[in-house]
C-alpha cells in the first residue's frame, strides 16, 4: 500500500478498509489489518502482525512480530506486545462448534507490557503498568504495576512505569531506581504519588 499522509503501509501487508489508523503509525512487512479495527497513533507493527476486526488499540503500542490481535482486545496508550505473544478470545474453542458470539474482551490498561511467547488467556483485564514476563501463560486480571511470571502465571512483585521492580519499605513506599518516582502500596494496591 505504501505511503499515506498520515501512516505507513509496507507493501506486502494489507489493509482492509473502513478502519482507522492514526497518524505516524508503521505497518512493516506481511501485516493485514481487517476492516473494523482502530489503531491509534504513533503505534508500530513489526513483521507478520494480524489485527482482526473490533480491535482497539491507543496511541504508541509496539507489536512485535508474529502477533495475533483477535476480536475482543483492547489496548490502551503506551501498550507493548513482545515477540509472538498470544490473545486468545474463546475460552473452550472447538473447530466444529461455532463461538463467535461467546468472543471474550482482553483489556490492557496504559502501559502494560508483555513479554515475548506469553500467553493471554481471554476474558482478563491487566491494570495500568503491569509486567508479564516472557513465556508467562496469565489466567486471571492483576491490578496496576503487577509483576506477573510463570507457568501458570502469578504475581511475584510489582514494576514502576519505568519497568524496574519496586521493593517497598515497611513505611509502604517504593521509589523507582531509574526516575525516582515514589509509590505507595496499601490493601494490595500500588500507587505512583510523585
Amino acid at each position: 500500500m505504501g505511503e499515506s499522509p498520515d501512516y505507513f503501509v509496507h507493501a506486502s501487508s494489507y489493509v482492509d478498509q473502513p478502519c482507522k489508523i492514526g497518524k505516524g503509525t508503521k505497518i512493516w512487512h506481511f501485516c493485514h489489518i481487517m476492516a473494523g479495527s482502530e489503531i491509534g497513533e504513533r503505534c508500530n507493527f513489526g513483521q507478520n502482525v494480524l489485527v482482526s476486526t473490533g480491535v482497539k488499540l491507543g496511541n504508541n503500542v509496539k507489536v512485535q512480530n508474529n502477533v495475533s490481535l483477535y476480536t475482543g482486545v483492547i489496548c490502551e496508550d503506551d501498550v507493548f506486545l513482545g515477540p509472538s505473544m498470544v490473545f486468545t478470545n474463546v475460552l473452550n474453542p472447538r473447530s466444529g462448534v461455532i463461538r463467535k458470539n461467546e468472543y471474550k474482551e482482553t483489556w490492557l490498561e496504559k502501559g502494560v507490557s508483555v513479554g515475548a511467547n506469553a500467553t493471554l488467556v481471554c476474558g482478563i483485564r491487566l491494570g495500568k503498568y503491569s509486567f508479564v514476563g516472557a513465556g508467562t501463560v496469565v489466567t486471571k486480571s492483576y491490578p496496576a504495576y503487577s509483576l506477573i511470571v510463570g507457568n501458570p502465571g502469578r504475581q511475584v512483585g510489582w514494576m514502576s512505569e519505568m519497568g524496574q521492580k519496586l521493593v517497598f519499605a515497611e513505611t509502604g513506599e517504593a521509589i523507582c531506581p531509574e526516575s525516582g518516582q515514589v509509590y505507595s502500596l496499601e490493601n494490595h494496591i500500588v500507587s505512583r504519588i510523585s
